[in-house]
This record gives C-alpha cells, structure tokens and sequence, in this order.
C-alpha cells in the first residue's frame, strides 16, 4: 500500500509539475543597462533642448547641440557601464583568488563553513557531511559553492562589460533622439519645444510603464514617477534658461 500512495503521489507531482510553468525573468542585467541608457538619453536631451528652446535659440542650433550631447552621453555612459563591470569581474577574481588560497591554506575552516551555510538551509549533519567530504575530494566543486553559497557572486560572462557598454550607449541615443525629433521638422524652437514636449512624456510613460512591468514595481506608478521626472527636468532647464535671458 506505501508503495501505491508512493507512486500515486510521483504520479501527481509529476502531473502538477507538467501544468506549473514559472516565468522567472532572466534577463536582469540587459534590462538594467537599457533602463539606465534610456532614461538619461530621454531626459538628458530633453532637459537641453527645452533649456535651449527657453533662450530663444533656433531649431538648428537646438538639434545640433542635441545631437553632440547625444553622442558625446552615449560615450560617456556606455564606457561607465563598461568600468562598471569590469569592477564587478575585478572584484569576482579577487574573492576568487581569496577562496583558493583559504582552501588550501585552512581547509578545516573552510569545510566548517561550508557545514555552517547547509545546517542554515535546515540540513541535518548527519545529511550535510556526506557534502563536505565530497567537496574536499574536488576543490573545483567546493569553490564553486563558496563563491555562491557562502558570497552570493556569479561568475560573471567575461564579455559583460562590452555587452554592456554597446547596450547603455545605444539605449541612450534612441532615448537621445525622441525628444529631438520635432526640431527635425519645426524650424521654430518655441514651437518645436511643444511637441518635444508632447513626444517625450508620452515615451516617458510607455517607458516607466514597461521598467515597471519588467522589474515587478506597479507599471502605472512607475511611469508617472518617470514622467514626473522628465517633466521637472525639462521644466528646470527652460525656466533657468528663460531667467538668464531675462
């Protein structure tokens, strides 16, 4: 009869696991990079050419600064995405290289460590040495878990930092070019500034919405947060701008 409720309860599992689908998003440092390029891209030129917009300046000067800051943001902020995880690799290889030397140099220590972290998951000794005495028989296992288990760090992809810095760069210039749009087509910049304006918050809102989607915050509280933004920025910019004409 064990033996029946045991392969009748496989039996549901199974079944249960065949209808459960997790949908985890994996994709956490892509979309980081792109929301951190499209933010600056849509608020930082925005700002600029509202400031702009507030001195009276024509449209072609307008989108000729806008597309230098546009180019010269999209530089900056891609080589900071790129030092930034070239850090993180640095830092990953210095813990790396710590945990190889601790390992041979204090292996007890190390072991009682790694029996420290299992009896924090709920697992008995009698359960968890079995463990530690494998991970002492292959080093590459035992520092694979420390780094996880006992630091929290992934290795990381070793072409990270270039991914990153193309995403960040060219997430800014298509961020950049929305709100520069309208001067390509309004020679008046007190008018062109209007449908900047217009264009802007509503990527600004499409944009806030889906950072909040991706990242699991409300959509529609992320983006009015993210227009709200924007809209101080650029706001801030024509006002400063219209004070020291005046």
């Amino acid at each position: 009869m064990a033996q029946n409720g045991s392969s009748t309860t496989t039996e549901s599992e199974k079944l249960l696991l065949n209808h459960h689908t997790e949908k985890h998003f994996t994709a956490g440092e892509i979309v980081r990079d792109i929301i951190i390029g499209v933010s600056d891209g849509l608020t930082v030129p925005f700002a600029l050419a509202a400031g702009l917009s507030g001195a009276n300046a024509p449209s072609s000067i307008v989108l000729t600064a806008g597309i230098a800051e546009v180019a010269a943001g999209a530089i900056s902020m891609g080589l900071g995405g790129y030092l930034a995880a070239n850090s993180e690799a640095d830092h990953y290889m210095r813990e790396l290289k710590r945990e190889q030397e601790e390992i041979i140099a204090v292996p007890d220590t190390e072991a009682a460590e790694v029996a420290e972290i299992l009896s924090e998951y709920g697992i008995e000794p009698h359960e968890y040495r079995p463990v530690v005495n494998a991970l002492r028989k292959n080093p590459q296992a035992w520092l694979d878990f420390m780094m996880k288990f006992e630091l929290g760090l992934e290795k990381p992809n070793p072409r990270r930092a270039v991914h990153s810095a193309l995403t960040i760069a060219f997430a800014y210039i298509i961020g950049g070019i929305v709100p520069l749009s309208p001067y390509m087509f309004i020679p008046e910049a007190t008018k062109a500034v209007v449908g900047s304006v217009i264009v802007t918050l509503i990527a600004l809102l499409i944009f806030g919405y889906a950072k909040g989607r991706f990242t699991g915050n409300q959509p529609i509280k992320s983006a009015l947060q993210t227009a709200l933004i924007g809209a101080i920025a650029s706001a801030a910019a024509f006002g400063m701008a219209k004070a020291v004409q005046g």
